[in-house]
């Protein structure tokens, strides 16, 4: 079995200090979830079947981020579901794939961040931008709001990505279906959609403001 460490200097947690300002200073923590040759195929077979791409190598080229929340309240629970490589139980979406939903990165309620897979490796987390989304999930719901700390952290975090890849766009994940009439929008199933409350506009608005030097592109109207 193969964890998707070629890329990763360490087997072990590895602690990456970023400076954003003199201010402010974050870690990554590396948890890795499988990477195999399953998940690797199934992610092939998922960019050319939803995304319409003939791929040889399951990455994405980066230039949008999608926050998420979990819906789940620990970090170790959210790393079991999306460890496997297939999905197993969700209707809704194996009939798209049984490739397992999963995210690059994932934030605990304390600002802690983890990456579970490589910037540019891809992740089943957004219908229709899969393949050029890089995926935040926060530790979080409806019962237990996103907290300052999470608040904070994805804005060093996604501050540090802008400064590696090109991203136009920093969405949450209620506003994916915003795309659709976008030449971004790549979903070859037009029945194929899931309605989505996470993180809120409350969560993104705070978010945006945060960023707002960033000069980001705004969501398209409906």
């Amino acid at each position: 079995m193969r964890t998707h460490l070629a890329r990763i200097p360490s087997f072990f947690a590895l602690l990456l200090a970023f400076s954003c300002s003199p201010k402010a200073t974050f870690r990554i923590i590396d948890k890795p979830i499988t990477w195999n040759s399953e998940r690797e195929q199934l992610s092939i077979q998922y960019l050319k079947d939803r995304h319409g791409l003939d791929k040889s190598t399951a990455t994405i080229e980066p230039q949008m981020v999608v926050v998420h929340w979990t819906a789940i309240k620990t970090v170790e629970v959210t790393f079991d579901v999306f460890n496997p490589p297939t999905l197993g139980g969700r209707a809704d979406l194996t009939g798209a794939s049984n490739l397992n939903v999963s995210s690059q990165f994932l934030i605990d309620r304390d600002g802690t961040i983890f990456r579970l897979l490589p910037d540019t490796t891809f992740a089943r987390h957004v219908i229709g931008l899969n393949y050029l989304a890089i995926g935040i999930e926060n530790i979080g719901g409806e019962d237990m709001p996103l907290t300052k700390a999470q608040l904070k952290a994805n804005e060093l975090l996604i501050r540090h990505l802008k400064r590696k890849y090109p991203i136009d766009y920093v969405i949450g994940h209620h506003e994916y279906q915003n795309f659709q009439n976008t030449n971004l929008w790549k979903e070859n199933d037009p029945n194929y959609r899931t309605v989505k409350s996470d993180p809120g506009d409350k969560f993104m608005n705070q978010l945006r403001k945060k960023l707002s030097d960033l000069n980001l592109k705004p969501v398209p109207k409906l």
